[in-house]
């Protein structure tokens, strides 16, 4: 319905990889796929494990957190992109591109806290071992775990809400795999200036200083460390946190690399690859780094397997 110069959207077109040539397509379908269902098996048995395992230490339930927000962050965006691979499936209703972008905020906001409150466990395990019980109560983690949330919703609904009250003319087709702020800030007939503003600032707060309070909490530890006066005490305390502080340097590197890169270094085709690296590569890694770095958890899914083995031999 046109109103001067202005066309009501009720559909968005997702261009995500339609200049490449078929073949390649159903070649990434494969990939993405493959990808996808070992993130969402890696991911639930990372939530999981803990329940059927003596796993029961705060660090633990922080990454069962980590976990569900991965799982969020796949459901929310991947399959749509799996659709438009497959089944050219490129259309989006309205309502539909704002509830991805919404969750995508969401989860993306709450990785960031869980990111920096999982740092502050690490900080606390390492500088006040005696005291950490203690600090780290199940309630107390339980109120970190909520406070941890809690930045999602308010970034989510505001800069969701806003960015979808702005009219929208001309063409409709986001360069882009899912619906994110600044492919659809593009397509805008109206002044952005306030909205680009406030998200700038929503990044300060909720992207940069978790940032900055996992560099102050691992600068810490590094002095902690520093302290130890045996090389097998230094390396014990390195690998109770060197798993976090690579899941910490994958989300910020490529987060990086996609929003904080130059334009003229920034054409949409590369941000789309960029893109990948945190929203189906990273999840998928982010388990296994756990997982290989971390003897208990190791050991934990050792005798999972041997437990489930066991059930099925005795079954006649």
């Amino acid at each position: 319905m046109a109103e001067g110069n202005w066309t009501r959207v009720n559909e968005f077109i997702l261009m995500s990889f339609s200049s490449l040539p078929t073949e390649i397509q159903s070649l990434l379908f494969l990939t993405f796929l493959f990808i996808y269902l070992v993130t969402l098996l890696e991911t639930a048995s990372s939530f999981w494990l803990p329940w059927l395992t003596p796993l029961h230490s705060p660090m633990y339930f922080f990454l069962r957190n980590l976990s569900f927000l991965e799982i969020g962050f796949n459901l929310a965006i991947v399959p749509k992109m799996l659709g438009t691979l497959i089944a050219q499936d490129t259309t989006i209703s309205f309502l539909g591109c704002a509830t991805q972008m919404y969750f995508f905020f969401f989860f993306g906001v709450s990785e960031c806290s869980l990111l920096a409150t999982m740092a502050y466990d690490r900080y606390v395990a390492i500088c006040s071992p005696l005291h950490y019980p203690v600090i780290m109560s199940p309630r107390a983690r339980a109120k970190l775990a909520v406070i941890s949330w809690f930045p999602g919703i308010p970034v989510a609904t505001v800069q969701t809400t806003w960015l979808f009250s702005f009219p929208f003319c001309g063409s409709n087709k986001v360069n882009h795999f899912f619906c994110d702020s600044p492919p659809v800030l593009r397509l805008v007939c109206a002044d952005t200036a306030l909205f680009e503003i406030y998200a700038i600032i929503g990044t300060i707060l909720f992207v940069m200083i978790p940032c900055l309070l996992i560099l102050c909490s691992y600068t810490c530890i590094a002095a902690a460390i520093l302290k130890i006066p045996s090389a097998k005490g230094k390396h014990k305390a390195f690998s109770t946190c060197s798993s976090h502080l690579l899941v910490v340097s994958l989300f910020y590197v490529s987060l990086s690399l996609v929003y904080f890169r130059p334009k003229s270094n920034n054409s949409p085709e590369s941000k789309k690859v960029l893109s990948l690296s945190y929203t189906v590569v990273t999840p998928m890694l982010n388990p296994i780094i756990y997982s290989l770095r971390n003897n208990e958890v190791k050991n934990a899914l050792s005798r999972t397997f041997h437990k489930a083995l066991g059930l099925r031999n005795c079954i006649p």
